[in-house]
């Protein structure tokens, strides 16, 4: 039987059966008597075992079935929950991640997984698996005679790909230190000290906090990017006493694997044994729930069609426009009838297609919590993340691509951004940080904000570090306000060599983020608070070629503002404008609201006469914050289709697009989230 056919359906759906597995699995973590739970695991995973065998992979369906003979152990009360069970769980799904997008990459999907199927039979068995673990960890272990990391996440590919094309070239350095070596977190320390001169360290293994509280043998090994030749960072390492063995060698970056690896922090975890009568009577509630719920019914297509369908409505947009404005001239009231019913339907049918194309931004943040808790065990830090806005939608190819850069910019509010317990304690902070990742609508965008309540930035630190790296010059850094100063971090080739654990990170890898979310038509803007936190707060657009927009004039020009951030319009007397901070304000509702006079900041010519005693203004928002929009006058609402301005005008102040008008006029589009401040 040729299955080819039905790889694509086959990833897809796997993809979301292994979503379902780790995000129970954390459900599990927190609710290990949760029969519910329980069964969405064993489902999932009985689903996944008979695709996988149906398809011929058995690895993965022979890995799925011994899960499934665990958990059918565990809603049998046969098993008790406790963290060495949820951790090996963990390890096998992150084992049927790997298989799958080995799969996807076109490979057969076949892994070693004689080690992980041997503790799932022992434990589906209830026998005690830990002898067997803790061997196969020494077996594994006795062949290491170095460290020597293995593996590399995506974002720490990608800056070794952007030092590549930056002129860098990318080491892996081990260091043996003798085996009378007594004080090995200082020399550890002191190799990192000159390393960080000659480049930037990306990685190490162990990790710096093993290094730093002396948890390795006599070696460890670093990645490292630099400009200077192996000979002399060899001889900058060697002039640390106490030091064996140096060995460097260059290296592609396709030799290293991408890893994803999602863990789970050790918590103890005790299922209590259910009456049988409540568990019987909860199957049967669930079962009826179950029976009266109607299934959905779903068909998959190719974003491609998708892509073509919205260009061709796209077209028929502007036509419809057309024929919006000849019927109007020619005031014939049967044209204006049909022009009408036709404008109502293609509404109906653009909101159609627009939501055939958005999808959740959940299906990215799904995946944090669990990133979020394996980094916080890793690091000694307690570490909350709050998901606010995980309903927001965004369009399906912004999705697909916004997941890496997210990842990096937690993993910086975790490691840099974030102290530990200890030091929180002493600054009379809770000893638990926690990061916030909020998302929400705002006009034609999308906000994606990550913050957090750690240390904040040191300004002074980097500026200081820009001045030397050649980025500012001393006479430019005196007219940069605060926020300019922090998104220095963003810039290529940014360093800061001299503090490993303050900034290091959030140099070359958020260059690497910068360019991906500019990739999308997107901006990343930074706000930090030195002790407090930093919020980084990423917009991007939610690439509807087909927006709402209210038309306005400006002399004889006219601008459209997207229906989605305005308030409401209003008409003002003069004379209720007020003045605060040299800014022209009005109350509007009990809340003081800044003016922004189009005229002035588009600079439009004429000496249109108008009215001297009214002002009309657009009311918008940006998230909670408002703006009142200066204009001549309101046209009225449309449906129009976004056009971009080019690669020449990608950087016009508060102009996110343009679109033919029904008359052929050619308008602007306001991004009034620029104005809003």
């Amino acid at each position: 039987m040729d299955t080819t056919q039905y790889l694509d359906i086959f990833i897809d759906e796997s993809t979301e059966h292994l979503d379902v597995l780790y995000k129970q699995l954390l459900e599990l973590e927190k609710n290990p008597s949760d029969e519910e739970i329980i069964e969405e695991i064993f489902r999932s995973a009985h689903t996944l075992k008979g695709m996988s065998a149906t398809m011929g992979y058995e690895d993965l369906a022979d890995l799925t079935h011994k899960l499934e003979n665990v958990f059918d152990a565990i809603r049998n009360d046969s098993i008790d929950i406790n963290a060495e069970i949820v951790d090996v769980l963990f390890e096998a799904v992150d084992a049927l991640n790997e298989m799958v997008e080995d799969i996807s990459n076109g490979g057969d999907g076949i892994k070693d997984i004689a080690s992980i199927v041997e503790l799932l039979e022992k434990m589906g068995k209830n026998e005690d698996f830990q002898s067997s673990k803790s061997s196969l960890e020494k077996l594994e272990n006795s062949n290491k005679e170095l460290q020597t990391i293995k593996k590399l996440d995506e974002f720490e590919l990608s800056i070794l790909n952007e030092s590549i094309e930056s002129g860098y070239f990318n080491y892996e350095i081990t260091v043996v230190l003798r085996k009378d070596c007594v004080l090995k977190g200082a020399r550890a320390f002191m190799v990192f000290d000159v390393l960080e001169e000659l480049g930037e360290v990306i990685k190490s293994e162990p990790p710096v906090s093993d290094l730093e509280e002396e948890k390795f043998d006599a070696s460890f090994t670093i990645i490292l990017i630099s400009k200077k030749d192996t000979e002399e960072i060899k001889a900058k390492i060697e002039k640390v006493s106490e030091i064996e063995q140096v060995i460097i060698h260059s290296f592609s970056i396709t030799s290293y694997k991408s890893e994803k690896k999602v863990q789970n922090e050790k918590v103890s975890l005790k299922k209590p044994k259910n009456d049988s009568k409540q568990k019987n009577s909860k199957n049967k509630s669930s079962k009826k729930s179950k029976s009266n719920s109607t299934p959905t019914k779903t068909i998959r297509v190719n974003i491609d069609r998708l892509d073509a369908l919205m260009n061709l409505f796209e077209e028929l947009v502007v036509d419809r426009g057309r024929l919006e404005q000849i019927s109007m001239d020619l005031n014939h009231q049967e044209l204006q009838q049909t022009v009408e019913r036709m404008s109502r339907i293609s509404s109906d049918l653009q909101n159609v297609i627009l939501n055939m194309r958005m999808v959740p931004v959940d299906q990215v943040f799904s995946r944090f919590p669990s990133m979020i808790r394996s980094l916080s065990r890793d690091l000694y830090k307690k570490v909350d993340i709050n998901i606010i806005g995980a309903e927001t939608e965004l369009d399906r190819t912004v999705i697909d691509e916004i997941g890496d850069p997210l990842i990096h910019l937690l993993r910086n509010a975790v490691d840099h951004g974030l102290e530990t317990p200890d030091v929180r304690r002493s600054l009379g902070k809770p000893e638990q940080g926690t990061i916030r990742l909020e998302a929400y609508h705002s006009g034609n965008y999308v906000f994606i904000e990550i913050s957090d309540n750690g240390k904040g930035i040191n300004k002074d630190a980097v500026l200081k570090k820009a001045i030397e790296n050649g980025i500012v010059s001393d006479h430019q850094s005196e007219n940069l306000t605060d926020q300019e100063i922090y998104e220095l971090i963003l810039s290529s080739g940014f360093s800061t060599a001299e503090e490993v654990s303050d900034i290091s990170g959030r140099g070359v890898g958020l260059d690497v983020v910068k360019n991906t979310i500019e990739s999308l038509g997107g901006s990343i803007s930074i706000d930090s608070k030195y002790g407090e936190g930093t919020t980084f707060s990423i917009q991007l657009p939610l690439t509807l070629s087909i927006i709402s927009i209210m038309l306005v004039e400006i002399e004889k020009e006219k601008y459209a503002l997207p229906l989605s951030s305005i308030i409401e319009t209003t008409i003002i007397h003069k004379k209720d404008v007020l003045s605060a901070r040299n800014k022209k304000v009005i109350d509007y509702r009990g809340n003081i609201v800044p003016l922004v006079f189009l005229k002035e900041l588009f600079s439009v010519p004429g000496t249109k006469e108008t009215n001297n005693d009214f002002l009309s203004i657009v009311i918008v928002k940006k998230g909670e914050k408002l703006a009142g929009l200066v204009v001549d006058s309101f046209i009225g609402q449309q449906e129009v289709v976004l056009k971009s301005l080019g690669n020449y005008l990608t950087n016009v102040f508060a102009i996110s697009g343009a679109t033919i008008l029904g008359d052929g006029q050619v308008a602007l589009i306001i991004d009034s989230n620029a104005l809003v401040k």
